[in-house]
C-alpha cells in the first residue's frame, strides 16, 4: 500500500494509540496485536482461532471488519489533536477471497486527514503456508471527537 507522509499534531501519539488500544476488550478477544503504529498507519495482526471461525472454517469476515476497522481508526487517530478521541462514521468492506490461514494482518492508512473528518483505508492479508494473500480492504470514514461524556481518548 502506498503510504502518504503525515506529520502528527503531538509526538505521543504513538503512546496514545498504544493505551487506547490496551483498553479495547473487542481486541483482546480477537487475540489482535498492534504490530506498527506510525503517523497515519497502523498495523494489527492476530492469528487464526477456532472460535472466531465461520462454518467452513475460515476466520469470519466479522472479525475482519473488527480488526480493519480498528487499524483504519488508529492510523486516524495517531493523526489527531491529542484532546481528540476517534469514532468510525461509516466502513465499506470488500471480501476477495477467504480467510483462510495461519496468521491475519490489518493495515490502516490515512488517505485524507481533516480536523473532524479523516478518510482511511485497510487492506487485509492472510498468510498460509508462508504464502501472503490480500483477502479483504476497507474504505473508512472516522470522526475526531473532542469534549463528549464518555468518550476518552
Amino acid at each position: 500500500m502506498n503510504v502518504p507522509v503525515f506529520q502528527p499534531k503531538d509526538t505521543g501519539y504513538a503512546e496514545r494509540v498504544r493505551a487506547s488500544f490496551a483498553r479495547q476488550g473487542a481486541m483482546a478477544t480477537l487475540g489482535a496485536t498492534l504490530a506498527e503504529v506510525g503517523p497515519g498507519r497502523v498495523v494489527i495482526e492476530l492469528p487464526w482461532s477456532q472460535p472466531l471461525t465461520q462454518q467452513h472454517g475460515f476466520l469470519h469476515a466479522g472479525m475482519i471488519a473488527a480488526a480493519l476497522d480498528s487499524a483504519c481508526g488508529y492510523a486516524g487517530f495517531s493523526l489527531m489533536h491529542m484532546d481528540a478521541a476517534v469514532l468510525t462514521i461509516e466502513y465499506k468492506i470488500n471480501l476477495l477471497a477467504p480467510a483462510k490461514g495461519q496468521r491475519f494482518r490489518m493495515e490502516g492508512v490515512v488517505i485524507k486527514p481533516g480536523r473532524t473528518v479523516t478518510v482511511a483505508e485497510g487492506r487485509a492479508f492472510a498468510f498460509d503456508e508462508g504464502r501472503e494473500k490480500l483477502i479483504a480492504t476497507m474504505a473508512c470514514t472516522l470522526m475526531a471527537v473532542t469534549g463528549r461524556d464518555g468518550i476518552q481518548n
